[in-house]
């Protein structure tokens, strides 16, 4: 849910946040670093045994029921203590709804609802704050565009706007769009990561950019400083995505933390899910469990008593009976051949795993917001101590989109 009562972070906010996030995430990092799907016990477990029993022994649709909200769940102590503390320091404000002039109706054509949503909460945001200055621009910079629609949507009726763009098709198509209901638009073909998005950051009056992901974002706002680009509002994704094994800090404040953060720590924030349909986690689940089981077996085939990671599968894969599947992924990695095993016992121990697992992830789940926010703050303070006046909140509810942070910047 948004919230309307918690300050949006600026000034020395930012710095106090990130400071206790920091301390938080550090001395909990033996919890939130262990990986449940991996490692069949869990080092913690040895420390807080109740909680381990207690987790463990909760179903599949127990752990989904809370999935969304672990900070609700009534688990054995220390759990409620982190939970607290987690939700804490993961409040947040929300940016204020402002009215903005209906667009045309057509303008929604081919983009689904809750993208067209998205759109409108980061415009509304863009529009409040920090961001009024930024949205009086006429001059606007579309960050990893697509089609342009976010573009398109801020720049209506005639201001100027630009996008950049990776892959031609959407260049072609998101220019006959503009072409109908902009003067001005400009959709370029541009590796964002090279030398030629130095050009259009200098010329640009406000930089866009609505879920760029990993190194994209962390590009973008090192070449807003460098470039000496006068706004930026960014709401990034997918940390994880990224060609450095760990997280390279921006601010000199990140630097000086202790916290190392690899790939698999970057994706800890994106294991929230809301928008998957039914049979998008009944098809998940069944994967899962199916790899679980197979986790089982393949410890035994080698007598060795580890995880042995398997590749992603087509759903083609998952049309295969379960004893086929375990074959074909054995011969895949190379396994000797599988004897015949009692498949429904196994298959229903695998599913028992996926039960032990989710719950277990719950303990996780508490700091995926606060993992996100000590990153975004990273980057916010990175452009605070350049000299941008910066705002960072809510641009809408997480039921929207889990990754609904937004960092507005202009420059002083």
């Amino acid at each position: 849910m948004l919230s309307h009562d918690a300050p949006l972070l600026s000034g020395d906010a930012l710095r106090e946040r990130f400071l206790a996030l920091d301390t938080f995430l550090l001395a909990q990092q033996s919890l939130w670093r262990e990986k449940p799907f991996i490692q069949q016990k869990l080092n913690w477990e040895a420390e807080y045994p109740e909680l381990a029993v207690w987790l463990r022994a909760r179903s599949l649709a127990d752990a989904e029921a809370c999935h969304a909200n672990p900070y609700a769940l009534s688990a054995p102590q220390p759990f409620a203590d982190w939970a607290q503390r987690a939700q804490q320091l993961s409040t947040l404000g929300s940016f204020p709804d402002t009215l903005l002039s209906q667009r045309p109706l057509r303008m929604q054509s081919g983009i689904a609802e809750r993208k067209w949503q998205q759109i409108e909460a980061f415009a509304s945001a863009v529009h409040s704050g920090a961001g009024q200055s930024l949205a009086a621009t006429n001059n606007w910079l579309d960050w990893c565009a697509g089609k342009g629609h976010l573009g398109r949507y801020l720049a209506w009726p005639n201001a100027h706007l630009e996008c950049l763009e990776f892959n031609s098709e959407l260049i072609n198509s998101g220019q006959a769009i503009s072409h109908k209901y902009l003067a001005h638009a400009q959709h370029r073909l541009c590796d964002v990561m090279s030398a030629e998005s130095a050009a259009p950051l200098q010329q640009a009056g406000a930089v866009i950019a609505l879920h760029a992901c990993g190194d994209l974002h962390t590009h973008l706002l090192r070449q807003v400083n460098a470039q000496q680009a006068a706004a930026v509002a960014l709401a990034p994704c997918c940390y994880n995505r990224t060609q450095s094994e760990f997280y390279q800090p921006l601010s000199a404040q990140g630097q000086a933390s202790a916290l190392r953060l690899n790939r698999d720590d970057l994706g800890l924030p994106l294991t929230a899910t809301v928008t998957a349909t039914n049979r998008e986690r009944r098809l998940r689940d069944q994967s899962m469990a199916w790899r679980l089981a197979f986790d089982i077996l393949q410890r035994e085939l080698r007598g060795v008593d580890e995880y042995l990671p398997t590749p992603s599968l087509s759903a083609a894969w998952f049309n295969k009976s379960f004893a086929q599947w375990c074959a074909d992924l054995a011969k895949l990695k190379g396994l000797p051949s599988v004897p015949v095993q009692n498949w429904i016992d196994l298959q229903a121990r695998g599913w028992q795993r996926l039960a032990e697992v989710r719950n277990l992830e719950l303990l996780r789940a508490l700091f995926r917001r606060p993992l996100e926010l000590w990153l975004v703050l990273d980057q916010a303070i990175f452009l605070h101590e350049q000299g941008f006046r910066v705002e960072l909140g809510e641009f809408c509810a997480s039921e929207l989109t889990p990754r609904n942070l937004l960092l507005l910047a202009c420059r002083v």
